[in-house]
């Protein structure tokens, strides 16, 4: 209604003459939009609070909206006014996506409140479901917090971090009654089969609880995953990831020119912080150290230096004060940061340099984190699988944390991209880099 309005305002104030005809054919428009969202989608409960199934909703509505009126006239051979159809419709689309962005924002904040959360009942092993309620406490803007859990029979029975565990397998809906909970989470494991829950769907059916399956393949998502129906069974098919081909060339296209325009964009400002550098601290305002690129191949990152000159060497006196519990290093009160250094590191401004990285093709815009030689010495099987993409500026890691991760989330995080990674994943970690540069957290 209010791209309407606007576009009807823009045009009386522009003296152009709105008939009744095209003011109720505007009006038409406007009243037949949400039916259009709803046929696209985008009032599915499912999709509302994250991933991007709710903005494609809208889209495809919108559009769907656009073609069929254009189609229609041109059938019909109607005019039309082309102001409604070129400016109304496109208005629209875009206030309801800014709509639906803000209303997820303030959903988000609502849930790290403890509101709007379903109440989940997770059923699987002791090890799966402290993982799954590690998670969900960790991120609550996905709106699920587990309130019971259900273990296989014969486990202990003492809680998971304070969930209570209710029964065994064969008391999941028992547990769902008990607790009032919305939904059951089953984590992977061989005990509950598909009769069992197919059966475990039926008695669920009649409350209207909703029943998500977790696969045993953990990390893959969105287009590499399609369930094809074969011989009667919904069979799992999980594509290979793209490591190579044009979809990897658009990529490295996109690295290059987006760094190549950022370093004309912020030459002044990086040349002010070399100089600030350089005029509170001893030393080179650029640190350049060797890190480990695709496919192991050693490359010379350059950062803008934000510790003191001979902080290599004072490492060893501060192995002892490790807060990381991986094989990183890591201090939240690291002496060796020296004052301007601290600030950079907290708004992440000490890796613009890496600019130049990308832009030689030795670095990504997006992808895991570069890691030093010594690090990937540690490394086991599954880890060096971060090690088939270039490494990135930013990432999933940079997004959910920063330093306040732990070892095993960063690592998860890496690879989740490694398999899932696309140009779309790149455009929304990026966007989402900004908000955590600004804020600051995770950061030391």
């Amino acid at each position: 209604m209010l791209a309407y309005e606007v576009v009807l305002g823009i045009r009386l104030w522009r003296g152009t003459f709105v008939s009744t005809a095209e003011s109720l054919f505007g009006l038409g428009l406007a009243l037949v939009w949400p039916l259009a969202m709803a046929l696209g989608g985008a009032y599915r409960r499912r999709a509302h609070g994250e991933g991007t199934e709710e903005f494609r909703a809208v889209f495809g509505g919108g559009v769907g909206l656009t073609a069929a009126v254009a189609i229609g006239a041109y059938t019909t051979q109607t005019s039309i006014a082309r102001s409604f159809v070129m400016a109304m419709l496109p208005g629209a689309l875009l206030l309801t996506l800014f709509f639906r962005y803000r209303m997820r924002k303030s959903l988000h904040r609502r849930r790290a409140g403890g509101e709007y959360m379903r109440r989940v009942v997770a059923v699987g092993h002791r090890e799966s479901v402290l993982g799954l309620v590690v998670q969900l406490r960790r991120q609550p803007y996905h709106g699920m917090a587990v309130v019971a859990a259900c273990l296989p029979p014969g486990a202990p029975g003492f809680d998971v971090d304070g969930i209570p565990v209710i029964g065994d397998f064969a008391d999941v809906s028992q547990a769902v009654t008990k607790m009032k909970a919305d939904a059951v989470a089953i984590l992977a494991c061989p005990e509950l089969d598909g009769i069992a829950l197919r059966r475990l769907a039926w008695e669920l059916e009649a409350d209207r609880v909703d029943l998500f399956v977790a696969p045993a393949l953990m990390d893959v998502a969105g287009p590499r995953v399609s369930i094809r129906p074969v011989a009667g069974m919904p069979l799992l098919h999980v594509e290979h990831p793209e490591f190579s081909g044009t979809r990897h060339w658009v990529k490295s296209l996109f690295d290059r020119c987006g760094a190549g325009l950022a370093l004309l964009l912020l030459a002044l400002p990086m040349l002010l912080i070399a100089a600030l550098i350089r005029a509170t601290s001893s030393g080179p305002a650029l640190f350049r150290q060797v890190r480990v690129g695709r496919d192991g191949r050693e490359f010379q990152v350059v950062k803008f230096r934000t510790m003191v000159v001979d902080a290599e060497l004072l490492k060893a006196q501060l192995l002892g004060e490790n807060e990381s519990d991986g094989v990183l290093f890591k201090m939240r009160n690291d002496p060796r940061v020296t004052r301007v250094g601290l600030f950079l590191r907290r708004y992440s401004m000490d890796e613009l340099p890496q600019l130049l990285n990308v832009l030689r093709g030795e670095m990504s815009l997006v992808g895991p984190r570069p890691p030093l030689p010594e690090e990937v010495e540690q490394y086991g099987t599954d880890v060096r699988r971060r090690l088939v993409v270039k490494p990135g500026m930013t990432g999933l890691w940079q997004v959910s944390g920063r330093s306040d991760l732990s070892w095993e989330e960063s690592v998860r995080l890496d690879l989740r991209y490694v398999e899932n990674w696309s140009l779309f994943l790149d455009l929304q970690i990026l966007w989402k880099t900004w908000r955590a540069v600004v804020m600051g957290e995770g950061a030391y």
